[in-house]
């Protein structure tokens, strides 16, 4: 039900995740459609994806979850490297996350792409992405 009606109000779902901070702000946590689920934690693929863009040799990132027998799934960070930076070192860009965010949120592996391919729309195949990273990490 999109659009369920509570006490005579009729309310929109869209499936986001969100908190309210301690000053009232509303901090977006992301869609719950695609949400990973590791080691019983749930992360939000945006949060890790902003944490990743502020490292200084990624332009553009995606996270995505792979199947895994110990933890349900693993992140996984699909890159496309910042021009002026060269090569992504995949410890260096881990560590940073891990600077910026609980240490179970980090990527387990960081895959380099030159292009994340986005929509028109900057919307992301989050689906097709996910497949390429368990063929390219052998999940």
């Amino acid at each position: 039900r999109t659009f369920p009606v509570i006490d005579g109000e009729r309310y929109s779902v869209p499936g986001d995740y969100a908190t309210v901070e301690a000053d009232g702000t509303l901090r977006l946590l992301g869609r719950g459609s695609v949400c990973i689920n590791t080691g019983g934690e749930k992360v939000y693929p945006e949060e890790v994806e902003e944490a990743l863009k502020e490292h200084a040799a990624v332009r553009d990132a995606v996270v995505v979850g792979v199947p895994d027998e110990r933890f349900g799934e693993v992140i996984v960070a699909w890159v496309e490297p910042a021009a002026s930076e060269g090569e992504v070192d995949e410890d260096d860009v881990i560590a940073h996350v891990k600077t910026r965010l609980a240490s179970y949120k980090a990527p387990r592996r960081v895959l380099t792409t030159e292009t994340i391919g986005r929509s028109p729309a900057g919307k992301v195949d989050y689906s097709r992405l996910r497949k390429e990273a368990e063929q390219r990490i052998g999940a």
